[in-house]
């Protein structure tokens, strides 16, 4: 498994934001980047990430172990799908009708949203996780390893190597991980499913995993399925 040193975050928003302090904390170099200049960015973070460096998307690429996907959902694809070649991506995005619009405008029913961002970077290999969970609690939950009130995040994608790489930053950024190995059961943190939103120790999120299928999404993502 390849070392973690340098986290690049796509995205200066809430969720990006939360995502750099965590990895700070926990002692990752941190590159970010905005939609913006990176002279305006810079002005952010340096209040409220010092510590990390504000650079261009390229430059955030280039210079890190790993990347996160930290941006609306319906803007993935303004990214070119080459920047990411070849690079372990974390799928921290989710859809959310106030900044992504009308789902079907941005999504493809008939997929996760996840499966999709894997396709668009077909060269990149994605990794989801992240994303069920609010950025206040990212900022506030954290707790170191074996914490009793340690909350998880289910972590899934379809490279066995690269999920359990994950699955161990996620447990150094302080949160118990909950693995899966099948990208598509992203599904289960999207918008209507029972985890979307969930703070939860590793038990009940295992719980509520276990039991998605007798859940009502579960039906009816079962249904849209078949």
């Amino acid at each position: 498994m390849a070392e973690i040193k340098n986290v690049g975050i796509l995205g200066a928003g809430k969720v990006g934001i939360a995502l750099a302090q965590l990895a700070l904390a926990a002692g990752y170099n941190v590159r970010i980047s905005g939609s913006g200049s990176v002279q305006k960015i810079a002005l952010t973070i340096d209040t409220l990430v010092p510590g990390a460096t504000a650079s261009t998307n390229q430059s955030v690429v280039n210079n890190s172990d790993l990347i996160i996907l930290a941006i609306p959902l319906s803007r993935y694809k303004n990214i070119n799908s080459k920047l990411l070649k070849d690079k372990l991506v974390i799928d921290a995005m989710n859809y959310w009708w106030e900044t992504d619009g009308i789902r079907e405008e941005v999504l493809d029913p008939d997929s996760s949203s996840s499966e999709q961002v894997q396709a668009y970077f077909n060269k990149s290999t994605i990794v989801k996780t992240f994303n069920h969970m609010g950025y206040h609690n990212l900022q506030e939950d954290a707790r170191p390893t074996n914490a009793a009130d340690r909350k998880a995040l289910f972590v899934t994608g379809n490279n066995h190597d690269a999920v359990d790489e994950v699955a161990h930053f996620v447990d150094t950024m302080g949160f118990d991980p909950v693995v899966h190995y099948q990208l598509a059961d992203g599904i289960m943190t999207e918008p209507g499913s029972e985890l979307f939103g969930a703070s939860l120790p590793k038990l009940e999120l295992t719980r509520i995993i276990n039991h998605f299928d007798e859940t009502e999404f579960g039906k009816r993502i079962k249904e849209t399925n078949n």
